[in-house]
């Protein structure tokens, strides 16, 4: 599997807590049993490492969210976002214009070209952030 079909898999893990009660973990152990997906160290550690730091990511969406609440994003947006600042922060194997482009894809494929424009807006400017405090 190549990265952009672990991302697309750790999207699916992202976007599917949003609207379940169980932990991430627990989401991700069924997906394995259930959808036969595979045991991938890079789907588990970022689709549990984002919600393990779900408040720090969200910080940086909202404070660069200017005049919308976290609750007005799109879901597939959000999700695809916090991946992304998920990879900026703890992924350092990654490049930010690669974790960028790589969520602005998947919103095009999950939702409309408006989401991904935003979501582009927000993540440039929080990458744009973290060079000037690099």
């Amino acid at each position: 599997m190549n990265r952009k079909q672990e991302r697309e898999q750790a999207f699916i893990m992202v976007f599917e807590k949003m609207f379940r009660e169980e932990s991430m973990e627990e989401i991700f152990e069924c997906a394995v049993e259930a959808r036969d997906y595979s045991e991938n160290e890079y789907v588990r550690r970022v689709s549990i490492g984002v919600y393990e730091h779900i408040d720090e990511i969200d910080g940086y969406i909202s404070n660069n969210s200017k005049g919308w609440s976290i609750s007005r994003i799109s879901k597939v947006a959000l999700a695809c976002m916090r991946i992304a600042i998920y990879e900026m922060l703890y992924c350092d194997d990654i490049p930010v214009s690669v974790s960028i482009n790589e969520a602005v894809e998947l919103i095009k494929n999950y939702a409309t070209e408006k989401d991904s424009s935003f979501a582009n807006g927000i993540m440039g400017t929080i990458a744009q952030d973290f060079i000037k405090n690099e």
